[in-house]
């Protein structure tokens, strides 16, 4: 017989499966960093991730520490600072990257998404690239709350998990 899990995945007959609880973040402590350079874009990413992580339990007041980097190529060294001095058990990473007329975006785009993979597997911590990037601004509006809730589930999701790997 097989085991449904989270409505999608299937377990195979005699297979034991790991899993970590998605919706409590109590006693977690979560950094953002968020971009300024589309401000109004990185500020509802931010209320939207935060909102999030308290549904989630996260107490906002000790388990949440939110800096603000001027664009999407400083976010990985403010996360490679947090993930080595600020006691943090997850990190997540909000901003924009939209297209302009010059190839300026690809390397933006992928140069932050690299130094956030970069920062995870150095620090083994959980972290969730929330870096948006799109073609339009229109784009990136219809995205922002979506991806920036996903990321908050994303890193609870991790930091369960890691826990529960360390304890097998």
């Amino acid at each position: 017989m097989r085991d449904t899990i989270d409505s999608r995945l299937k377990s195979p007959d005699g297979v034991d499966l790991v899993e970590a609880q998605i919706d409590d973040a109590s006693g977690l402590r979560v950094g953002i960093v968020v971009s300024r350079f589309n401000p109004q874009i990185g500020e509802a990413m931010l209320f939207a991730a935060s909102a999030e992580l308290k549904k989630m339990h996260l107490d906002s007041a000790n388990g949440l520490l939110v800096i603000i980097v001027p664009g999407a190529l400083e976010i990985p060294i403010a996360m490679q600072q947090m993930a080595a001095s600020a006691n943090v058990d997850a990190i997540i990473a909000l901003g924009s990257v939209i297209r302009g007329d010059t190839y300026h975006f690809e390397v933006v785009a992928n140069e932050s998404c690299r130094g956030v993979m970069q920062v995870q597997l150095k620090y083994n911590i959980p972290i969730a690239n929330g870096i948006l990037t799109v073609d339009s601004s229109e784009q990136a509006w219809s995205r922002m709350e979506h991806k920036a809730a996903s990321c908050a589930r994303t890193v609870v999701e991790m930091c369960n998990l890691l826990r529960k790997l360390a304890k097998a």
